[in-house]
């Protein structure tokens, strides 16, 4: 790898020049003892995957890392560290764009520049007993390209015009991540609900959540205090949400 990243040092940092899935190997890792704050960064991937088993494009140029996290906490609470992901990458992002881009976070787990999914959170929990004892944040972002293929725009750092390194990605990445990781540990989720909802895409407008059976329609009301969307449907009643696909049919 050309060029290694100077990270806080909470981080543990692996660097590969390919590797199958930064995920897989993460856990893998978690599994024989590895600390909190290991971190694998990956210049492609062979075998990168999104959530519900989707494949994630991964070739030369864009930034694939998986942190691993060792929480202590109950599965529902360390689920909130997905928005801990999504808060500080949207940070970094924001920070290496031209001011006249719009950068949103889409629930649960992707980012968007001008409407336009650049980046994307895998969190995978491992549990012993009532706690989760390892979690993983896997993150992708699009710094040079991004597919074509897909079912919804994409974009990528580039081609919104920033000239930011991965190398000085990561490094502002980073930073965030151990910032509001802390914050979350000291405050818990309620701060970080709150700069989430700074980013937040389609608060208030009409979306589509489509679930693995049906799909819902409604209005983004509110983001809970556990992370869950409250979808306010046709009849008034509210519905929350703890996993789904957001479409906006406005857009």
């Amino acid at each position: 790898m050309t060029g290694r990243p100077n990270l806080p040092a909470f981080f543990s940092l692996k660097a590969f020049d390919s590797i199958g899935s930064t995920n897989e190997e993460a856990l893998a890792r978690a599994r024989t003892g590895a600390p909190e704050g290991t971190i694998l960064w990956a210049k492609q991937q062979t075998g990168g995957r999104g959530r519900r088993g989707r494949s994630w494009s991964s070739p030369p140029g864009n930034l694939y890392v998986s942190l691993l996290l060792r929480p202590a906490v109950p599965p529902a609470e360390a689920a909130q560290l997905g928005f801990v992901a999504a808060v500080g990458m949207a940070e970094a992002l924001h920070a290496a764009l031209p001011a006249a881009r719009r950068l949103s976070c889409k629930w649960p787990n992707d980012l968007l520049i001008d409407g336009a999914k650049t980046a994307g959170i895998l969190p995978e929990a491992e549990a012993a007993g009532r706690n989760v004892e390892a979690l993983v944040l896997g993150m992708g972002i699009n710094v040079e390209s991004h597919p074509a293929d897909t079912p919804y725009r994409a974009t990528s750092l580039r081609a919104a015009g920033s000239q930011v390194t991965v190398e000085a990605l990561l490094e502002s990445l980073a930073e965030r991540l151990l910032a509001w990781y802390r914050r979350w540990q000291g405050d818990g989720f309620a701060p970080v609900r709150t700069r989430w909802l700074d980013f937040a895409q389609g608060l208030g407008e009409p979306i589509e959540v489509r679930l693995e059976s049906a799909t819902l329609k409604g209005r983004f009301a509110a983001l809970d205090r556990t992370g869950a969307l409250d979808l306010e449907l046709a009849d008034g009643r509210h519905r929350l949400v703890t996993a789904g696909d957001v479409f906006y049919p406005a857009a």
